[in-house]
């Protein structure tokens, strides 16, 4: 490649990456101060109806700054992000998290502490005296003979019998030569 030949660089973009999700581009011609992705068009559609619906209510006092306010929240919902995510995906996440069960999960199942269950046992304090004292330390003293003798009287196994393999005639020469055999 010599130095006169100009750099050639080519770039892919699909439409998705160039451009998100919108309404009112045809072509060339767009709707006026558009196009409008979804949460603009989720805040025209439910602000405007909120807004028609409660006119009697705030229009005498307020005037026509709730309609101000509106247009406003329409341009400011152009360029959203909550935490690099859309709002409406920021929602999802939120809902889910809030569906999620509070101890989370186990291999996609709810996890749940065990059942408690009723401990019913007894037991006895009794006070020692110097002769319970000292025939509890006989006894531990008599521990060690009592096991030997238990030991000394069980049966004792018989040892293994041999089983001898056949030898091959290369493992019955080295015997041989060693003179095991």
């Amino acid at each position: 490649m010599s130095a006169a030949e100009p750099v050639r660089t080519a770039r892919f973009y699909t439409s998705a990456r160039r451009l998100p999700w919108v309404i009112g581009k045809f072509a060339d011609w767009k709707i006026p101060f558009g196009p409008f992705n979804a949460v603009q068009i989720g805040v025209m559609s439910i602000g405007g109806l909120a807004l028609v619906r409660t006119a009697p209510y705030w229009w005498s006092w307020l005037g026509p700054v709730p309609v101000v306010l509106w247009v406003a929240a329409l341009f400011v919902s152009r360029r959203h992000k909550v935490a690099g995510r859309t709002p409406l995906g920021a929602a999802v996440g939120v809902g889910a998290r809030l569906l999620q069960p509070s101890g989370g999960r186990i291999g996609g199942r709810a996890a749940r502490d065990r059942r408690t269950q009723i401990l019913a046992g007894t037991f006895t304090l009794q006070t020692l005296t110097r002769e319970t004292e000292t025939v509890a330390g006989e006894a531990r003293a008599a521990a060690p003979v009592r096991r030997a003798a238990r030991r000394a009287a069980r049966p004792q196994p018989a040892p293994p019998a041999v089983v001898r393999r056949p030898l091959s005639p290369v493992q019955a020469a080295l015997l041989t030569a060693k003179g095991q055999i």
